[in-house]
């Protein structure tokens, strides 16, 4: 097995370090630049922060700030930024082949058949893969061929969900600064509670948040006059990501599986943030023994490199007419050999990555909790995909103002931490580090997020 040393090779020694205030003066001049010839539309623009150096789990700045990165470029760098293997890939490939269009390419068909091999039960040997370069186009993608095989125009969808930011995949997304001023979506859309047990809505003296969220589910597709009476597709995360790193219980999946098979809908699971070994099995939905209709990937997939799409249950891709959907850039020859350098590094046994990520996402629970901190209302999760909700206190659960956590943020920063919050209340801070992390680094940025709790 590799080694402790080893996996801190695979990074910059003796982060974090600073050596100027963050931001620095070079950072600084950089941001300003950038306010003038880049859109603030996107994702991060007004994070204090510029990339200039990745290595493994950490960042250096344009003033040689170092820093730990427990966000993994947000669930991104599975394996690490720049790992020697992925690094070769990209030599190798870039001197033989990189855009084909969206013609075949060997790259392309040896990753569509890897694919098939690793998926979970269900699509695994019985699937046919769409490629795109995006999570938002994936789910996109996904919509379109539901609608196509089922003859149906309804989709239903989950309270906290983040699939995309186009129309159909915005439609599903429910985070008001994804939407606001930007509609009408796609019609046809319904949501549905998701099981946040922390803060459901309803009675769970008798039911769990799954049983009633599942149970509920079941209602609208399979009891008439309720309005989901055109259901195409149900559209999942296994773990939630932006609506708080919630965490259901297997039984929530199987209720949905159930609710699907009896209405004739499909059961679509958006594995793009929580893929790719994140929470302790290659596939989250694996925790639960369900078995998808479809499946949308990305992120950890691609890593360094954009890779995304949907693996389609074969039966059901053989609906979708030729020529459809294309995609000039999807799984370009270097991307795809990039996923799958991705893919070799998670399987290797040597390395050991998925299981590793389960056991130290159990040691890092463990910690949290045990620190009994006054501002930790509940840390959840699964694998390293890990939701530490702040609260003003712990017997209202009132959420952490958000000035507080943005406080939290970028004092955190300033001490050589990265990380990023999400949740319905932009009360939940997220660790999710590359499974690459050393121990020592880990412990190091637990260290340092509990210090700045201290001071608020």
């Amino acid at each position: 097995m590799i080694t402790e040393a080893e996996l801190e090779a695979l990074s910059y020694p003796a982060a974090p370090k600073m050596v100027t205030s963050v931001p620095g003066p070079l950072t600084l001049q950089s941001l300003r630049r950038s306010l003038d010839v880049e859109s603030m539309a996107r994702g991060g623009g007004d994070f204090p922060l510029v990339f200039d150096q990745g290595f493994g789990v950490t960042v250096r700045d344009p003033d040689g700030n170092l820093y730990i990165d427990v966000s993994a470029g947000v669930g991104v760098n599975s394996v690490g930024r720049c790992h020697p293997s992925v690094v070769e890939a990209i030599r190798s490939q870039s001197q033989r082949l990189m855009h084909a269009s969206d013609i075949s390419n060997s790259r392309r068909v040896e990753l569509a058949a890897t694919l098939s091999e690793i998926m979970p039960e269900g699509l695994r040997g019985n699937c046919i893969t769409y490629f795109t370069q995006s999570g938002s186009d994936a789910l996109e993608a996904a919509i379109k061929f539901a609608k196509r095989v089922t003859g149906r125009q309804q989709i239903l969808a989950f309270h906290g969900a983040y699939h995309g930011v186009w129309n159909a995949s915005n439609a599903l997304t429910t985070g008001n600064q994804y939407r606001a001023g930007y509609g009408p979506f796609m019609g046809g859309v319904i949501h549905a509670p998701y099981p946040y047990a922390y803060r459901f809505p309803f009675d769970t003296a008798r039911k769990s948040a799954e049983q009633v969220a599942g149970e509920y589910v079941d209602y609208l597709l399979n009891t008439r006059y309720t309005g989901a009476d055109d259901v195409a597709a149900v559209i999942v995360e296994p773990v939630q990501g932006e609506g708080g790193y919630i965490a259901p219980a297997p039984q929530f999946l199987q209720l949905l599986r159930e609710a699907c098979d009896r209405s004739g809908a499909l059961l679509i699971v958006d594995e793009v943030q929580a893929g790719a070994g994140r929470t302790g099995k290659m596939w989250s939905v694996e925790h639960s023994g369900v078995q998808p209709d479809m499946l949308t990937f990305g992120k950890g997939m691609g890593g360094d490199l954009p890779m995304a799409g949907v693996a389609i249950r074969s039966d059901l891709a053989r609906q979708i007419p030729p020529g459809s959907q294309p995609g000039t850039f999807a799984a370009n020859a270097l991307s795809a050999a990039v996923c799958l350098a991705n893919i070799a590094l998670l399987r290797d046994p040597r390395l050991d990555l998925i299981n590793r990520a389960h056991q130290l996402g159990q040691e890092t629970l463990q910690r949290l909790r045990s620190s009994n901190h006054r501002l930790i209302g509940e840390a959840r999760g699964r694998g390293l995909m890990i939701g530490i909700e702040l609260v003003e206190d712990r017997d209202s659960r009132t959420p952490l103002a958000a000035e507080k956590v943005g406080q939290v943020v970028v004092e955190s920063l300033r001490r050589g931490i990265i990380m990023v919050p999400c949740g319905r209340n932009g009360n939940v801070l997220r660790l999710m580090p590359s499974l690459t992390i050393p121990r020592s680094y880990l412990s190091t940025a637990l260290d340092i997020v509990l210090g700045v709790l201290d001071t608020i």
